[in-house]
């Protein structure tokens, strides 16, 4: 249920503009390396913290997407390049 709402929010939630970009930009493979990296310093954060594994990697996740979410978010501004759901995935 935690999950649920804060990704309803985000799908109902209106955007400025939505960028008109294709799957096989270059920044596609930059978007998954820093997610990838953010995720993996997130997991090694919580982990330095003495949470359990598991636990250690739901919050790496979390953090990944939450900074994805506030990027692309920012990105939706009247003068940003705008939302982008593949960049977001």
């Amino acid at each position: 249920m935690r999950v649920l709402i804060p990704f309803t929010v985000l799908f109902l939630s209106g955007c400025s503009h939505l960028a008109n970009d294709h799957w096989s930009g270059q920044d596609k493979a930059q978007h998954f390396m820093a997610s990838a990296m953010l995720s993996a310093a997130g997991n090694e954060y919580a982990r330095h913290q003495g949470v359990s594994p598991d636990r250690s990697a739901a919050i790496g996740l979390m953090f990944s997407l939450s900074l994805g979410a506030s990027k692309e978010l920012w990105d939706s501004r009247p003068e940003g390049s705008g939302w982008s759901w593949k960049d977001f995935v």
